[in-house]
């Protein structure tokens, strides 16, 4: 499933996975999120309700340009850097292009749209 992520005029492209958890994300597109720096290694923004993570594995080791989830907080989580394993983390896709907009300030709206 390809998304995009557009902050001002600038547009970056990803594709999610096709897990449950990233079905479920998909579904509730568009949204419109503020993203926030969290440790200077991602930007992260809570979801109105949890994603369901049943079936997901019970961690992952996110790389830059994941788009995840963290269930135990209920967010998104989009890593600039990679990062070691973490439990709870949940992978829904990649960037495919460049994503260095949503990381030029501490904080940065955003609308996710199914393309």
């Amino acid at each position: 499933m390809q998304i995009t992520f557009t902050t001002g005029n600038k547009t970056c492209s990803a594709e999610l996975n096709d897990s449950p958890a990233a079905q479920e994300f998909a579904a509730r597109l568009p949204l419109t999120l503020t993203l926030k720096d969290y440790a200077g290694i991602e930007k992260i923004a809570y979801l109105d309700k949890p994603l369901d993570t049943r079936d997901a594995p019970a961690g992952h080791k996110a790389s830059a340009g994941d788009i995840t989830y963290y269930a135990p907080w209920g967010n998104l989580a989009l890593f600039k850097k990679s990062f070691g394993y973490a439990d709870g983390l949940v992978n829904l896709g990649r960037f495919t292009g460049d994503y260095v907009a949503l990381f030029q300030s501490s904080q940065t709206e955003v609308v996710i749209t199914l393309v």
